[in-house]
């Protein structure tokens, strides 16, 4: 079934908001004898944030990647805007990840680019007929809504870890894509950074209009940015709901989590995400 040359090319149609945007039905995979994801199912909705928590190792990343393609699931199904991504070619993936772009944990910018070679990258990949003064005016406005204006001469290596997850952003939005995937965004990042990369989240979402995913074992985060939260434990989805939901669960793995780590929720104790 992979790269299946009688595979149609995708068409996409992006449903309203609150309509069922991707669903992973079912979903089996194993790395050896690690068995990662056992029957997950999982829907996300068009433009809300939906935020993966789960423990180091369970496999939150793995999630992503089985999206766009840089990882195949071994049992199970992937859908997006209704059609099935399971057994696409590669080629096929390549146009999906024009609508969904990925915010990798560390940044992965290009040492050897400049900010604005790096966040032109992307467009030439898949826009080579746009002109490079159109490419210039996108890195800049894409810095703009960034807040990092008239960077586009430095180099990765003369930024803060704040700045390149912010020109990360830069990146993965110069497509204007309808989805962002947002690999453990404030791992490594000090408390100031972490509440500045988390107001980023939410503030894409309104100035974009764009769905987001967002994987973290940050308690703080995720009950900052998200609309919902879903729990993976013990190889699936054991909960999904609102920040309030999660908070009274009685649901056993995500009770023993979030007893776990209750410290890192205190000081946002009464604030609203």
């Amino acid at each position: 079934m992979l790269f299946r040359h009688s595979t149609p090319r995708l068409q996409f149609h992006p449903p309203q908001q609150g309509e069922e945007l991707i669903r992973f039905e079912h979903l089996e995979k194993s790395f050896g004898p690690k068995r990662v994801y056992d029957d997950l199912l999982l829907s996300v909705y068009a433009g809300e944030t939906l935020t993966v928590m789960g423990g180091s190792g369970t496999g939150k990343s793995v999630l992503l990647k089985c999206l766009i393609g840089l990882l195949r699931p071994d049992a199970g199904r992937i859908f997006f805007e209704g059609q099935e991504l399971t057994g696409l070619r590669e080629e096929d993936f390549f146009e999906l990840r024009r609508h969904v772009a990925m915010v990798f944990q560390g940044a992965a910018l290009f040492d050897s680019l400049t900010v604005g070679e790096n966040i032109a990258y992307p467009l030439r990949e898949h826009f080579p007929k746009m002109s490079p003064d159109e490419v210039r005016a996108r890195v800049a406005e894409k810095l703009a809504l960034v807040d990092l204006p008239g960077i586009e001469n430095m180099r990765p290596a003369d930024l803060s870890g704040g700045m390149k997850k912010r020109v990360g952003l830069a990146r993965a939005i110069a497509t204007n894509p309808e989805v962002i995937l947002w690999d453990e965004p404030t791992t490594g990042l000090d408390p100031v950074t972490t509440e500045n990369i988390n107001q980023m989240i939410r503030s894409m979402q309104k100035k974009l209009g764009c769905t987001s995913i967002v994987v973290t074992h940050d308690m703080m985060s995720a009950f900052t940015v998200s609309d919902r939260i879903a729990m993976l434990a013990n190889r699936r989805i054991v909960q999904v709901g609102t920040p309030e939901e999660m908070r009274a669960s009685t649901v056993p793995e995500v009770r023993a989590f979030l007893d776990a780590r209750r410290q890192e929720l205190e000081p946002r104790e009464g604030v609203a995400p």
